[in-house]
């Protein structure tokens, strides 16, 4: 078995807003974890080009989101780029996505096959965004997955709690870092 973690909208403009701090420490935690035992990392970005010509004005999540962001968005922004506390290695890819799903947009699944993975640790922000999403897709594709719980984190406390207890188990296994680690 092949697992990859896999670190999901670690971006300074997602992770870095108040009450994300606690998913970006378990995150960290599991990134130093993977990288002692020689476990694949891999990074998911959301970002697009100047003018967001991937973003169709009827996407609702998207498409009044970046009407007013300027160029924050854009893949070389500041704001979409992974934040320092979990700082990717040159040998560590990092995937941008052009929607909420990991997998949406992106040569995630190329790269996963191309690693050999066949199991999918994950964490991310937002746990009702971009870890639902991809926690769906993925099972669908026939990964293996297990959640890292304390990784995610979503401004809505109840839809984590919700998500994590009881929709992902149907599909993941549902842990935390330090059960992961242990």
């Amino acid at each position: 078995m092949t697992s990859v973690l896999l670190l999901c909208d670690f971006q300074n403009g997602i992770a870095g807003r108040p009450g994300m701090e606690g998913a970006v420490e378990a995150a960290a935690r599991a990134l130093d974890a993977a990288r002692t035992r020689g476990i694949p990392v891999v990074f998911v970005r959301v970002a697009f080009r100047p003018g967001y010509p991937e973003v169709a004005a009827s996407n609702l999540a998207f498409g009044g989101r970046v009407a007013s962001a300027g160029d924050q968005m854009h893949v070389d922004s500041p704001y979409t780029q992974i934040i320092d506390a979990l700082s990717p290695r040159d040998d560590e890819p990092v995937v941008v996505k052009k929607r909420i799903s990991a997998f949406a947009g992106s040569d995630l699944d190329v790269l996963l096959r191309g690693l050999g993975a066949d199991e999918l640790v994950i964490g991310g922000i937002a746990t009702g965004g971009v870890v639902l999403s991809t926690v769906r897709q993925a099972a669908d594709l026939d990964y293996r997955l297990t959640v890292l719980a304390d990784a995610c984190a979503d401004a809505d406390p109840e839809v984590h709690r919700v998500l994590t207890e009881k929709l992902f188990p149907r599909q993941a296994a549902v842990v935390t870092v330090e059960e992961w680690v242990g």
